[in-house]
């Protein structure tokens, strides 16, 4: 038991700092988002995972030899307020902290979701108040305003694809589809879940690498896994222009001269993108 509790220890250590450092900026993750997302999804499961397991074995070590002996020491604490015999107060305040680590994790998902529910719902009530449906682009709303815009809006069993006659009139017909196939991705492949679930570890672990990093990364991993999606639709330049035009509300040149063009003020994540399609 105590070898296990120290074996997860020394994971979840290498879990929260050593491999969350090296993760940002790997181009194998970028080259393919999907094995990023599910690199990073793992790092934060096992880690968290890691944690509790950690602390539960450690202060189960003391009254038990193994798991099912351990399990069965906890059940009778809990139904009979019966302490196990050999149990200690160092036990007692790993267990607790195990038992606290999950409660905080769980009770930062629920708010949350609970919170991005609300909000999403507001946001919705404002798009149909301030836009038109697009009668020739079902589940699309048109904003009439001159700034180049797109984004989704999620939901349980009804999405909303939001554009601006500015960024129709910015972006030819190809252009256009780009980004409307790429804001469908999020939407169909439900990127919103997966935001929410790092959003409620960072919030939960503000102070750990983990947390910090994967919330930024991940967000990137998920705009370069519905690019890859558009560009079943569309060609790496029409998808390129339309990246710049909704970043930035310029226009993109030639893809020959991508790399050198970027000024350096340009951010890390919108150059990362398209260098990826250069």
């Amino acid at each position: 038991m105590l070898v296990a509790a120290i074996t997860l220890g020394l994971v979840a250590i290498l879990l929260a700092w050593p491999v969350p450092a090296l993760l940002p900026g790997a181009q194998w993750a970028y080259r393919r988002p999907t094995v990023g997302l599910l690199v990073w999804q793992l790092v934060a499961l096992v880690g968290g995972t890691s944690m509790i397991g950690s602390l539960v074995l450690l202060g189960a070590s003391t009254f038990a030899d193994d798991i099912p002996d351990a399990a069965n020491g906890m059940w009778r604490f809990v139904t009979h307020n019966e302490l196990p015999e050999g149990s200690s107060v160092w036990s007692l305040l790993a267990l607790s902290g195990a038992l606290f680590l999950a409660a905080h994790l769980l009770l930062n998902l629920l708010v949350t979701v609970v919170y991005a529910e609300r909000e999403r719902t507001r946001h919705a009530q404002l798009i149909t108040l301030l836009s038109e449906p697009m009668s020739d682009r079902p589940g699309t709303r048109l904003i009439d305003t001159p700034a180049p815009v797109a984004y989704c809006l999620p939901g349980a069993l009804k999405s909303i694809t939001v554009l601006t006659a500015g960024l129709i009139e910015l972006l030819d017909e190809d252009e256009l589809r780009a980004v409307i196939e790429h804001e469908r991705a999020h939407v169909r492949l439900r990127h919103d879940i997966v935001l929410i679930f790092f959003t409620a570890w960072k919030l939960s672990l503000p102070w750990l690498p983990t947390a910090r990093n994967a919330s930024r990364e991940v967000a990137l991993l998920l705009e370069m896994h519905a690019d890859d999606n558009a560009l079943t639709h569309v060609g790496r330049g029409s998808l390129a222009r339309a990246i710049t035009v909704v970043a930035e509300g310029g226009a993109l040149p030639k893809r020959s001269e991508l790399s050198a063009a970027m000024p350096e003020s340009t951010p890390k994540e919108l150059r990362a993108r398209l260098l990826r399609l250069a």
